[in-house]
């Protein structure tokens, strides 16, 4: 199954010390480049996140970010980082001593990051709490992009058939096309009154259709459906590929309009040139 590069996936986990609040979100891009949003005390699980987020994804600019909210009524004694906490008075004290209107506030001391700190056990209990919400919440993002991967999926494989149907059109109408450009040729000739050798008529009229056969192009066009459906199939981080077959079918469905000679055929080149763009863009969010 293929995936698309684009998801959402929010989960909230509730546990005795509060909740966390993990969110992942992704959109296109090249590669996979990951972006996280942690409480500063988490900041040391970011390593062992990306790593997660690279075993099981391929592409895509990818943010996560993490909301804690942790009660503190089980908490009988601070534990103090008195080192920090001096640092922090006397950096305070110099701002407060550079403008007479500024107040020391204790409260504020003990806000700044690393002040205070939980017990080494409490934040092991919620560091190994907070993997496991990261963990649902990755499951739940590869769903949705896996979701979001078979409609596009749907969506390729009904344009396939159209580019299918278009080249049967073009095989079933050539040889009436060909006896119709038999039949003009023969029609001006007589109008100009120009008497050619049987021979070097029918050599000019090979030479006519050795100029606009496309059977060849036509021949690559259903390969290149068959191989298209064929990486469809096999699913996984496909997209670069499916970008290489849409030039593929560029390049057969532009010859095949440079051949034309009759306005149907030109009209199913425009149509398949609208099909393949159309899976083009489409394929620009698969993974």
């Amino acid at each position: 199954m293929i995936q698309s590069m684009t998801g959402y996936a929010r989960h909230e986990m509730k546990a005795e010390w509060g909740n966390a609040v993990w969110e992942m979100r992704s959109v296109n891009q090249r590669f996979l480049e990951t972006y996280f949003r942690l409480p500063e005390s988490f900041r040391s699980l970011e390593n062992n996140l990306r790593e997660r987020l690279r075993k099981q994804l391929q592409r895509g600019k990818v943010e996560c970010s993490l909301r804690l909210t942790i009660e503190q009524g089980g908490q009988t004694s601070l534990n103090l980082n008195e080192e920090l906490a001096k640092s922090v008075i006397s950096s305070a004290n110099w701002v407060a001593n550079q403008s007479a209107s500024a107040v020391l506030n204790p409260i504020d001391v003990l806000r700044w990051p690393g002040v205070v700190a939980q017990q080494e056990d409490d934040m092991d209990t919620i560091q190994a709490d907070v993997l496991t919400a990261f963990e649902t919440t990755l499951a739940e993002f590869i769903e949705n992009r896996e979701s979001e991967g078979a409609a596009l999926q749907r969506l390729l494989e009904e344009r396939l058939e159209g580019v299918s149907e278009r080249a049967g059109f073009v095989r079933t109408h050539m040889p009436e096309v060909m006896k119709w450009q038999r039949e003009r040729l023969m029609t001006r000739l007589e109008e100009a009154k120009v008497e050619l050798d049987p021979q070097r008529l029918e050599a000019e009229m090979v030479m006519l259709a050795q100029k606009v056969d496309v059977a060849e192009e036509l021949d690559r066009l259903d390969a290149h459906v068959k191989e298209t459906q064929k990486i469809l199939r096999k699913g996984g981080a496909c997209g670069r590929r499916l970008d290489f077959m849409m030039q593929e079918f560029n390049r057969e469905a532009n010859t095949l309009g440079s051949k034309s000679i009759n306005a149907d055929i030109t009209a199913a080149a425009v149509d398949l040139k609208v099909l393949i763009e159309q899976m083009r863009e489409q394929i620009q969010n698969v993974e």
